[in-house]
């Protein structure tokens, strides 16, 4: 499955750094349990190469704090505040590493004694992503939406 390099808050460099030739990542899936089985650079000839240790680790570092389990957390601290203040605070914030680490600290045993819990399985995050790109694979256009590059656009 490969799918087009999004760019939210990374500049092009940020991509080009995992691999100069590398453009688009390509991912094999088990489908029976939606694990990933290999990740893969996929080059503008098609050519496909395992990335080496270096480019999954750059990789790892541009994820930052964006991740499902992370996103779950976010909801419920925002669900805490609701029923707390009474309002939702929809602005998008910037915490340092420490503020995570903390609210991390602070969410993780109250998640983990509530529903949220099975939300953040192992296997329930790999099923969900493996879903949401199958369903975002048939249902979008082949047009990159507002905010999304191609690898053509990241060069």
């Amino acid at each position: 499955m490969t799918k087009p390099v999004t760019n939210h808050s990374h500049t092009p460099a940020d991509v080009g750094n995992v691999h100069q030739a590398t453009e688009l990542l390509s991912f094999t899936i088990d489908p029976s349990t939606a694990r990933i089985v290999k990740i893969e650079g996929l080059t503008a000839d098609g050519v496909r190469r395992e990335l080496t240790d270096e480019e999954k680790a750059r990789l790892m570092k541009r994820r930052g704090e964006r991740t499902i389990e992370r996103i779950v957390e976010r909801a419920f601290e925002a669900g805490i505040a609701c029923v707390i203040d009474g309002e939702s605070n929809e602005e998008e914030t910037t915490d340092s590493s420490e503020d995570v680490d903390l609210t991390h600290r602070l969410l993780a045993p109250l998640i983990e004694q509530s529903a949220a819990k099975r939300l953040i399985a192992r296997d329930v995050v790999d099923r969900t992503v493996l879903d949401t790109l199958i369903e975002h694979s048939v249902t979008s256009s082949h047009a990159p939406t507002a905010g999304e590059k191609t690898a053509d656009d990241l060069r």
